[in-house]
């Protein structure tokens, strides 16, 4: 990024790094300080970022738009060509990723609410990104089937290191029951190939009554995916009802238990399940009661917080606020709550950008994007 450029367009604010939590439940004091720099704002309901290979970044807007943010931190017209979205409630432009060969196919992908007959649903559309937008749309995938509803839509997209694409595609809110259930594509993970097709090593290939693009099933919301760093291997965060929201280590063929078993109970407060556990059922690598409302997932591998390198980043919706999670290999050992009372915004989005800090969307009317990065 041009600092230089971004000193003049962006506020300053020098904050503390909040204090940690162990596993044990001690709190011991937090170290160092970060500047959180406002880089855009003026941005409606921003859901998803992917920088470029210039260093400017596409974000989109729930209500459908799509813009390119310069690093001066200049926002762009909307762009040409994004399909109609259903912008109702959760709904709307959600996710956007860059094709692992962006240099030469300029394929970007979108993930949104598309209306359709019997209600709404999960899409995924590519385009090439052209002088004033994306070219040659396509749908790539439909979730199935389609729900009435404005809630638990999913969305994060995540291209794997063989350059197949994750999908993470919500329960409906209305239809969680179907998250335990093969025939649909409620609640689950799924796997495809860049152009939609299904990968030959899914794990329900073949299986009767399976849909072959199923990765992983029993999920309630998954709004965080990323890949981590060592293994390759897709780890998500899902939102639970009342508390119960999950860190996951996201498997082939894993049921991750929703709404079977949970941590959470129901916002009346009635028992979902009777335990947060039952045989056959991956539990979560973490989780959180009460809920933060997880959306965002970075594993942080850059070198301007070297100390936090191998970390998970995880960002909290009603919590407002960025969270950090101390790794040793697949087992989490300390939660540190970072930009408690400084942020005041959703976070919807978590990413690193080319200069090794870390990005924050902020799910507001007003929201912003910002750069977390280390106050010297």
């Amino acid at each position: 990024m041009n600092r230089a450029a971004l000193a003049v367009a962006c506020s300053l604010l020098l904050v503390s790094v909040a204090q940690a939590r162990d596993a044990t439940g001690a709190t011991p004091a937090g170290k160092g300080k970060v500047r959180l720099v406002t880089v855009a704002e003026g941005l409606e309901r921003p859901w998803g970022i992917a920088f470029l290979p210039d260093g400017r970044a596409l974000v989109t807007e729930r209500p459908g738009r799509l813009r390119i943010v310069g690093m001066d931190g200049k926002l762009s017209e909307p762009l040409d060509g994004v399909p109609a979205v259903d912008a109702v409630k959760q709904g709307g432009l959600l996710d956007v990723a860059l094709d692992p060969e962006f240099a030469t196919t300029r394929l970007v992908y979108l993930s949104y609410a598309e209306k359709r007959a019997g209600g709404n649903g999960t899409t995924v559309a590519r385009g090439r990104l052209g002088d004033s937008g994306l070219e040659g749309v396509q749908v790539i995938f439909r979730q199935q089937p389609a729900v009435s509803s404005g809630h638990h839509f999913g969305s994060r997209l995540v291209f794997a290191r063989d350059g197949r694409l994750f999908v993470t595609l919500g329960d409906r809110f209305t239809e969680r029951d179907q998250a335990q259930t093969l025939d649909n594509h409620l609640g689950k993970v799924v796997r495809i190939e860049r152009d939609g097709k299904i990968p030959a090593d899914n794990p329900f290939l073949g299986r009767p009554g399976a849909l072959p693009e199923i990765w992983s099933y029993g999920h309630r919301n998954v709004q965080g995916a990323a890949l981590h760093p060592a293994t390759g291997e897709l780890w998500t965060n899902e939102h639970g009802p009342k508390g119960g929201d999950e860190l996951n280590r996201d498997l082939p063929g894993r049921n991750y238990g929703w709404p079977k078993v949970t941590y959470g109970v129901e916002y009346s407060g009635e028992k979902i399940s009777d335990s947060p556990t039952a045989p056959g059922i991956e539990p979560p690598v973490h989780y959180w009661v009460p809920s933060i409302a997880t959306s965002g997932l970075l594993f942080y591998t850059g070198a301007r917080f070297p100390h936090w390198r191998g970390s998970a980043f995880v960002g909290g919706l009603a919590s407002k606020q960025l969270v950090r999670l101390e790794m040793d290999g697949h087992r989490v050992v300390r939660e540190e709550r970072l930009l408690e009372g400084v942020v005041n915004e959703r976070v919807r989005d978590v990413e690193q950008g080319p200069d090794g800090s870390i990005y924050l969307l902020t799910d507001e009317i007003k929201g912003r994007l910002l750069r977390v990065e280390p106050a010297d």
